[in-house]
């Protein structure tokens, strides 16, 4: 049976924003494994699944049902062990999980700030209504204001890659000569803001930028088939 993957849109469902999703998306192709992708928008979350998360990802494969990319990671590498690991052991699975956590601390404040208005730009109707005040409670500010402070910021936010950036300019991946999850989610966040918004947070001589293009490459170019937002701008300009 075909493994169901419900992941997250706005409006064109061509065009899947949400990292954790592409972190899934990744796994799956990672572990070479074939499924369906569902395009979900915010409010049909309730009707995934009997509403069993208010969040995306679910996978569905068979008779069992997986929320959170993380534990789809784990579900995967368990389930699937004769395909590709995602982490090489179960010290890359704690690597991983520290990477997860430093990710959610250090690079989505910032990408979040970036992409405040951008992703209310995706969104159409009442999931558009719902994305600007569910946003607008958790910061406290409206997005047009959040938005602001990202040039103030964008120096302060490249200076807290530097652990990435050593240890990109000495191997092609965070999982070494190959990636694993964590490759992929550090990944998401850069997939979010590179969909999202045309702003540019890195510069292209960067070796963070550089191993991105080469995630965007991986599987047969999967992290390209949607395209950036910044080629949506040139191909929209006069």
């Amino acid at each position: 049976m075909t493994i169901l993957f419900y992941d997250l849109v706005g409006e064109d469902p061509s065009r899947p924003f949400s990292p954790h999703c592409w972190k899934t998306r990744m796994a799956l192709a990672h572990k070479r494994l074939d499924y369906s992708r569902r395009p979900t928008r915010f409010l049909e979350l309730s009707q995934v699944e009997g509403g069993r998360s208010k969040l995306l990802p679910i996978l569905r494969d068979g008779e069992t049902v997986v929320s959170d990319s993380f534990s789809i990671a784990l579900y995967l590498e368990e389930k699937y062990g004769n395909q590709p690991t995602l982490f090489a052991g179960e010290g890359g699975m704690v690597t991983a999980r520290f990477i997860e956590a430093w990710a959610e601390a250090t690079l989505y404040p910032y990408i979040n700030t970036v992409t405040a208005v951008d992703l209310l730009s995706l969104q159409a109707g009442k999931n558009a209504e719902y994305f600007r005040a569910s946003r607008e409670q958790i910061m406290a500010q409206r997005l047009e204001d959040v938005v602001q402070s990202r040039e103030s910021n964008l120096m302060a936010f490249r200076a807290a890659l530097q652990p990435l950036r050593t240890v990109l300019t000495n191997q092609h991946y965070l999982g070494g000569t190959q990636p694993l999850y964590v490759d992929y989610i550090i990944f998401g966040a850069f997939q979010l803001a590179r969909i999202a918004s045309d702003y540019q947070m890195l510069g292209d001589d960067d070796p963070v930028a550089k191993w991105f293009d080469r995630c965007l490459d991986l599987f047969d170019g999967l992290g390209r088939t949607v395209d950036a937002a910044s080629d949506r701008t040139r191909l929209s300009t006069p």
